[in-house]
């Protein structure tokens, strides 16, 4: 009678590596189906905001084309036209990951100011959704 429990034990063993096997293979098909969406998502987004900066690049053309040329609203006309072209290539240039690096990189430079500045944005948007609530 032993061996028969010896031989159902090893069985049952086998089948519940066999499970784990499949459940393995499932979890690895899962994670790399999310890796896979997550990828995507995110190709979307860096294209998304190149499209957004030749967007801004053809407003800057059309405030250029449509605004004053001479005087001082030319020269203001001039001055938007340039800030907003320039924004355009920088977001076409960049892209997310870009501006990502380039944020991480002015936080390191200047940590207090960065620290200050999220305290402040974290307090006024704290007094906004408290003013919200209450209405």
């Amino acid at each position: 009678m032993s061996t028969t429990f010896k031989g159902q034990g090893t069985q049952a063993k086998e089948q519940a590596g066999q499970a784990v096997d499949k459940v393995k293979d499932a979890a690895s098909h899962a994670g790399e189906a999310i890796s896979s969406a997550a990828s995507a998502v995110g190709q979307k987004a860096e294209d998304a905001v190149g499209a957004v900066g030749g967007g801004i690049q053809n407003l800057a053309g059309q405030v250029r084309d449509s605004g004053p040329r001479e005087g001082m609203l030319g020269t203001a006309t001039r001055t938007v036209a340039d800030t907003l072209e320039g924004t355009g290539k920088y977001l076409e240039d960049k892209n997310l990951h870009g501006m990502v690096d380039d944020v991480t990189g002015l936080i390191k430079r200047n940590p207090v100011p960065a620290v200050l500045l999220a305290v402040g944005l974290g307090f006024l948007v704290g007094r906004a959704l408290s003013n919200i609530s209450r209405s």
